[in-house]
């Protein structure tokens, strides 16, 4: 009985040491992955700083500060979209294109609201999708004058989603999930919504009539996918309203948005190769301002 005892004891023992080099183990790995992820952050950090650097004394852009043209701004990133650099321990690849070539989700308002509808309509989503993305631009909506009543699910699902507005990619992804989800609409899985928009609290600003894509032109003037193909064709040579040849129609609809022809603000994404690890960095440049904002890192 003794010895049984003591088998019994020592087994024990035998678990709970196993069990606590198990776990030492496991945090022992977890704090590697965390000084692995720090290294990686301040490493990306270090060399964004010096693509800011590069891009403030770049003579083409100095160019294009001074410039104001929309024809040597279309050249620059025709010509130099994607630029691939080489580190010691590391690939890195820069990419450029207008900042302003996507339409602000969170512009939707009453103005609006009609050829939002349309164009989800042509791709067969219900009207309930309008009302599900505006419950959550609470801050947008308030100035429109809209309720903000909540008629969905959507944050009794998830009652932390942020409801002010439409922050990222990501955030409308959750907001798609609920909908098809919820209303069984899988044609949403089918809109192109990276070609089409841009987020954030930002919906004021202008999108350059030069570099928008078909999808943008169907949605703001509510046309054919042709029409819009057309007068996507003619990127970098818009300088007025005439060069576009709209019908009234057409112009009546383009003016429930803020358009320009020249915007000199770039989207600049950093790729890094490292041990075949991929992280990004994306943010906005303002070439006559010489600065960058809305950071993103994904390691």
């Amino acid at each position: 009985m003794r010895t049984a005892i003591a088998l019994l004891i020592t087994l024990v023992f035998v678990m709970i040491i196993s069990v606590s080099i198990g776990y030492g183990l496991t945090q022992l790995k977890n704090a590697s992955n965390v000084v692995s992820e720090e290294k990686s952050l301040y490493q990306n950090t270090m060399l964004l700083d010096d693509v800011l650097e590069m891009l403030k004394g770049s003579p083409e852009l100095l160019h294009l500060a001074d410039s104001n043209a929309s024809e040597d701004l279309y050249f620059f990133l025709q010509s130099s979209a994607s630029l691939p650099l080489k580190l010691s321990d590391r690939d890195v690849i820069l990419s450029f294109e207008s900042a302003r070539s996507k339409l602000n989700i969170n512009t939707l308002n009453k103005s609006n609201e009609g050829l939002f509808r349309s164009y989800f309509s042509q791709h067969m989503i219900g009207e309930s999708y309008l009302s599900v993305l505006k419950e959550c631009m609470s801050i947008n909506q308030a100035k429109e004058g809209y309720n903000n009543q909540y008629t969905s699910a959507l944050f009794d699902e998830n009652p932390e989603l942020f409801r002010d507005y439409i922050a990222s990619k990501k955030h409308l992804d959750i907001i798609n999930d609920f909908y098809i989800r919820e209303y069984g609409e899988t044609h949403l899985k089918e809109i192109p919504f990276e070609k089409l928009f841009s987020y954030g609290l930002y919906p004021a600003q202008e999108i350059d009539l030069n570099y928008i894509s078909p999808d943008v032109w169907e949605l703001i003037l509510d046309v054919s996918k042709e029409r819009a193909i057309m007068l996507a064709q003619g990127a970098g040579n818009y300088h007025t309203l005439d060069d576009l040849d709209l019908s009234s129609r057409e112009q009546k609809n383009l003016k429930r948005f803020r358009t320009t022809f020249f915007a000199p603000e770039l989207l600049v994404k950093i790729s890094i190769v490292q041990e075949k690890k991929v992280s990004n960095i994306y943010f906005r440049y303002d070439i006559k301002q010489k600065r960058g904002y809305d950071f993103v890192f994904e390691l």
